[in-house]
């Protein structure tokens, strides 16, 4: 009896890992929490026409995760699950603006950084 060999099929082939790195992409934090969040186009989004390209007939929409379920059923369970209180917990968070993008990158005015307002001033020297 021979040595058994494992088949890599895969290995080392860039499109397909790139493929399945953007397979589930959905929408960023930052575009669900300025559009998508937005009472006008939330309503919108929750009252959608019928779709017969989208799963579930584009009837079942969770706004938070931008991700369309096939039955009512599934987006209860998924309303209850980790993923999506995970996501609610990170939109709580307010989205990054372009001048604090900036700022981070050493682009921003110096004058604009925020401080703090209630430490002392003696407490500042010991520091």
């Amino acid at each position: 009896m021979g040595r058994l060999r494992r088949s890599r099929t895969h290995h080392a082939q860039r499109d397909v890992h790139r493929a399945a790195r953007t397979r589930a992409r959905t929408r960023d934090l930052d575009q669900i929490q300025l559009i998508d969040l937005d009472p006008k186009n939330r309503a919108a989004l929750e009252a959608q026409p019928l779709d017969y390209e989208k799963p579930g007939l584009a009837q079942h929409y969770c706004v938070e995760c931008a991700k369309y379920f096939e039955s009512d059923h599934a987006l209860r369970a998924h309303w209850k699950g980790k993923v999506h209180k995970r996501q609610c917990k990170l939109l709580k968070d307010p989205a990054y603006t372009i001048e604090e993008a900036e700022r981070a990158a050493g682009l921003g005015k110096e004058g604009k950084r925020p401080t703090p307002t209630n430490t002392a001033p003696e407490q500042e020297m010991t520091v």
